[in-house]
C-alpha cells in the first residue's frame, strides 16, 4: 500500500507533518481528517527516491490573486467579524477552518485580502495574534494583546466574544454622537446656503434700488452690501468670490484640524482646548472616560497584566488628557503604589470614578469596577447628548432669527427714507 507524507495543521492551527498508509491519495486525505487534522499538502512517497508526486487536497482552498481594495477597514466591519469568529470558537470549529470561512464570506476588499494572509500565516505555524500584529492598520494594539491572552489562557473564544462586546457598545456610543449631530450640522449647512444665496443674488437687487434712488443708506444697509460684494467677488483687487471661500470652509477646517493635530504640540492644545468648551467639553470627558475605563476593563478581565493593560489603555485613548494622566498611573503602579491616588492629582476624572477605582483595587474587582463605571458614564453620554441638543434648538433659532433680522432691518430701513423722501416731495 503506497505510503504518503503530509503537512497539516491542528485545532490549535499549529503546523504537524506525518505520513499514513492509504490506496489512494484522496483516502489519505479522509484518513488525516479522520484524526481532526486539516491537511494542506499531500504527497506520495515513490521507490527508488523517485520524485514525490503532490496529490490535490479537494477541500483545500485554491490560492486565489489579492482582490483590489481601496481604503482601510471599517469598525463595523471589524466587529462583524470578531463577532462571528466568537460564534464559530464557541461552537468548538478548528482555528483554520473558522478563519477560512470568514474569509469565504467577505466581499472583495481589504478585509478579505487580510484574512487570506492570516489564514496562510496560521497554517504556516503563527499563532493568531502573531498573524493579527501583521496587519497593524486593521488590528490595533488592544485587539492583537487581548487575543494573545485569549489563546495563552486557551479562553479564545470568551475573549473574542469580550471584544465583540467592546466593539459593540464603544460603535453605539459613536453613533449615538453622531446621529444627534446630524440635525445641527444639516440645519447650519442649510441656512448657510440660504443666506450665502441671499447675499450672492438679491442683496445686488436692492442696491441696484438705493442707486437709483440716490438715497444716503444707513451704515446696517453700507455694511450689508459690502459683505454681498465680498461673496459676489465684486470687490476691487478681489480674486476669488467669498462664496467659494464659503463653501471651502468646512473642509479648509477640517484639513486643517488634522494638520495640526498631526504635531505633538497641536494635539495637546486641542485636546485641552476642547475640554474646557462649555457643554461640549463635558461631553467629551464624559465619553473619554467611558472609553478609557471600559478599554482598561475589558484588557484586565481578560488576563492581560496591568501594567501592559494601562499602557494599550493610555495608547488607544485618542486624548492627550487623559494619556498624560494614564502615563502617571502607569508609574504610580509600576513603582508599587495605587492606581487611584495619581488619577486623582491628574484632576480628569470626576470623584466618583476615583472612588469607585478605589474600591476596585481594595476588593480585587478592578475589572468589574471599571465595566460599572464605563456603563454608567455611557448613560450620562446620553443625557449629555439629549441636554446638548435642548440646547442647541434654541440657540440656532435665535442666531438663524437674528441672521434673517439684520438682513430684514438692513434691507429696510433705506425702503423707509425713500418712502418718506417721496412723501415730502409729494407735500410741497
Amino acid at each position: 500500500m503506497p505510503t504518503f507524507s503530509y503537512v497539516a495543521a491542528n485545532s490549535a492551527g499549529s503546523t504537524q507533518k506525518g505520513t499514513i498508509e492509504a490506496a489512494t491519495g484522496e483516502e489519505a486525505v479522509q484518513k488525516i481528517k479522520s484524526q481532526g487534522l486539516f491537511p494542506t499538502s499531500v504527497l506520495e512517497q515513490r521507490k527508488g527516491g523517485a520524485k514525490k508526486k503532490p496529490i490535490k487536497n479537494q477541500d483545500k482552498k485554491k490560492k486565489k490573486g489579492l482582490s483590489i481594495s481601496i481604503g482601510g477597514v471599517s469598525t463595523k466591519m471589524l466587529t462583524t467579524f470578531t463577532r462571528q469568529m466568537s460564534t464559530l470558537q464557541d461552537a468548538g470549529l478548528p482555528l483554520l477552518r473558522s478563519l477560512q470561512i470568514l474569509e469565504d464570506q467577505q466581499k472583495p476588499g481589504k478585509l478579505k485580502n487580510v484574512l487570506g494572509e492570516v489564514c496562510e500565516s496560521v497554517s504556516g505555524g503563527s499563532t493568531l495574534s502573531d498573524a493579527f500584529a501583521q496587519h497593524p492598520k486593521v488590528f490595533e494594539t488592544l485587539y492583537v494583546k487581548m487575543v494573545a491572552a485569549g489563546e495563552i489562557g486557551g479562553v479564545l473564544d470568551v475573549i473574542m466574544q469580550r471584544l465583540a462586546e467592546f466593539m459593540e457598545k464603544g460603535q453605539r456610543l459613536k453613533r449615538r454622537i453622531i446621529g444627534a449631530m446630524i440635525y445641527p450640522a444639516v440645519v447650519i449647512s442649510i441656512a448657510v446656503a440660504i443666506v450665502t444665496g441671499i447675499m450672492y443674488f438679491v442683496i445686488p437687487k436692492f442696491q441696484e434700488i438705493f442707486n437709483d434712488f440716490d438715497v444716503a443708506l444707513p451704515a446696517l444697509t453700507v455694511w450689508l452690501i459690502d459683505a454681498s460684494k465680498w461673496v459676489a467677488g465684486q470687490k476691487p483687487d478681489q480674486k476669488v468670490p467669498g462664496a467659494i471661500w464659503v463653501m471651502c470652509s468646512p473642509f479648509l477646517i477640517f484639513f486643517g484640524m488634522k494638520l495640526i493635530r498631526k504635531t505633538t504640540f497641536g494635539r495637546a492644545a486641542t485636546d485641552v482646548i476642547r475640554t474646557k468648551i462649555p457643554v461640549i467639553g463635558v461631553l467629551i470627558k464624559k465619553t473619554a472616560i467611558a472609553r478609557f475605563t471600559r478599554t482598561l476593563g475589558t484588557l484586565v478581565a481578560a488576563g492581560v497584566p496591568i501594567l501592559e493593560a494601562i499602557l494599550i489603555t493610555r495608547d488607544t485613548s485618542g486624548n492627550y488628557v487623559f494619556e498624560k494622566a494614564l502615563t502617571k498611573v502607569h508609574d504610580s503602579v509600576r513603582e508599587g503604589e495605587s492606581f487611584s491616588k495619581p488619577l486623582r492629582d491628574s484632576k480628569v476624572c470626576d470623584a466618583l470614578v476615583v472612588n469607585m477605582i478605589d474600591v476596585g483595587e481594595e476588593t480585587g474587582d478592578l475589572d468589574a469596577m471599571l465595566m460599572k463605571i464605563a456603563d454608567n458614564y455611557e448613560e450620562e453620554v446620553d443625557v449629555a447628548v439629549a441636554s446638548l441638543l435642548s440646547l442647541l434648538e434654541p440657540f440656532m433659532v435665535v442666531i438663524l432669527g437674528g441672521i434673517v433680522g439684520t438682513i430684514v432691518l438692513a434691507l429696510f430701513l433705506p425702503l423707509v427714507a425713500m418712502i418718506e423722501s417721496v412723501s415730502g416731495g409729494g407735500g410741497k
